[in-house]
């Protein structure tokens, strides 16, 4: 039996991570001149990183270097523990890179030992909720082996829909073309995007934020299958506007678990302010 952990991108709430035994790796992300390491909102100022962001600032984020996976997965290795880490999409981010390298390394040093990394194909809360499954599993006594089968057969009924407010922070990521961006802004075009195969696919332009809160709302109560299992809905620094997706999709979907929670800077410094989306099992 292995440890179980994930990361910060998968944004499940630090009292969630607690509640599952989870442990995770902070991602890291910079604004102001100061990295940061996202702690699943435990101390993260999300006011002050959105306020910076809405006056100008650009956020960078960064993937891990072997060094820093070393430091991570030496402690687990030392106590004579196997980990099974639960990632965030791995072509999303060079992160990964770093950790092969990492666990080609450690395996010379620690030859009995062994990291099983399941990449979710999933960013945000879609990782998340897999993880927090995964806990789950674990918690009642499952192996590895019947977690990662499980998660094999979970993967693909995750659902991720989210629109953006600002198509130039899609931009800055390599997500759109500039032109596009431009055009996009000046029309006021709200794209909604999901996670497919690990990639972000653009898969509707919407006109207008009450548009794309109803669309959002719908894609829930069509979609959801399961309403035993949450039903998370982000926000970036838009509350209110979160409050009424919640409140339309309980119109129609009363007995659904829904959750409410910030969308992290990590995940915030690429979607930007005025993000929205819902994550769930179809």
């Amino acid at each position: 039996m292995s440890v179980l952990i994930c990361d910060s991108n998968g944004e499940l709430w630090y009292t969630r991570a607690r509640e599952l035994g989870l442990d995770y790796i902070s991602m890291p992300y910079f604004y102001g001149g100061q990295e940061y390491f996202y702690d699943l909102g435990e101390h993260t100022d999300f006011k002050g990183f959105y306020d910076a962001v809405r006056s100008g600032e650009i956020p960078k984020t960064q993937a891990l270097n072997p060094e820093e996976y070393k430091r991570i997965l030496i402690p687990y290795f030392e106590r004579g523990e196997d980990v099974l880490y639960v990632s965030f999409s791995h072509k999303l981010s060079g992160t990964f890179s770093s950790l092969d390298t990492a666990l080609l390394e450690l395996k010379e040093r620690f030859p009995e030992r062994k990291c099983t990394v399941f990449d979710t194909k999933s960013i945000c809360l879609g990782t998340g909720i897999q993880a927090e499954e995964a806990a789950k599993l674990k918690q009642a006594g499952a192996s590895d082996e019947e977690i990662l089968a499980f998660l094999e057969q979970l993967r693909d009924k995750v659902r991720v829909y989210f629109v953006v407010d600002d198509l130039m922070h899609l931009k800055r990521g390599g997500r759109c073309s500039s032109l596009a961006a431009a055009a996009g802004t000046i029309l006021q075009l709200k794209p909604m995007l999901t996670v497919s195969d690990g990639e972000l696919k653009v898969i509707q332009k919407l006109g207008g934020r009450k548009k794309a809160i109803s669309t959002l709302a719908n894609k829930v109560i069509e979609e959801l299958r399961d309403e035993e299992k949450h039903v998370y809905i982000v926000d970036a620094d838009c509350p209110e506007e979160g409050d009424r997706l919640r409140d339309l999709v309980l119109a129609k979907r009363p007995n659904a678990q829904i959750v409410r929670q910030t969308v992290g800077p990590v995940i915030g410094s690429h979607c930007g302010p005025g993000t929205l989306g819902v994550i769930f099992i179809g």
